[in-house]
């Protein structure tokens, strides 16, 4: 593969990857935070209003209670705050390497400098997939 192949079929590839990624995990982590909050800020405002004939009332802050029990645990589960930071670091780690090399700033200002590229391309995103492994491993051993 030449360098500019690679720059845009691995490099460019990648980096788009991982901007989608964060963003996704960004909005899902964003959406379920805002949903929490209002739940969360609606029960003490809503117990206020609870008498003997109020029985909506009661399901309604029970539901919300539900609710935020809820997205708390999806949080939890998906790690959409972990991820979007993660890929957003991976992302723009990439593009910082990319625009080094593309200006010929050090490292890449010598001999060899795609290779040099390419090594540390693959390094970060075999690091990437390395911390996902081991965070997978661990996720089975707990279930």
């Amino acid at each position: 593969m030449n360098q500019e192949d690679y720059i845009k079929q691995r490099l460019q590839d990648q980096i788009d990857w991982y901007d989608r990624k964060s963003k996704l995990n960004q909005n899902w982590f964003k959406r379920l935070q805002v949903i929490s909050i209002i739940a969360s800020g609606s029960i003490p405002f809503l117990t206020g209003y609870i008498t003997d004939s109020t029985g909506g009332v009661k399901v309604l802050v029970g539901s919300l209670g539900l609710v935020v029990a809820v997205i708390t645990s999806v949080l939890g589960l998906f790690k959409f705050q972990e991820n979007w930071l993660a890929y957003r670091t991976t992302s723009e780690t990439l593009k910082h390497e990319k625009f080094l090399f593309i200006t010929n700033s050090e490292p890449y200002d010598q001999e060899e400098s795609f290779k040099l590229l390419v090594q540390r391309v693959e390094g970060l995103i075999s690091k990437e997939n390395s911390s996902w492994n081991k965070y997978m491993k661990i996720e089975k051993k707990r279930n």
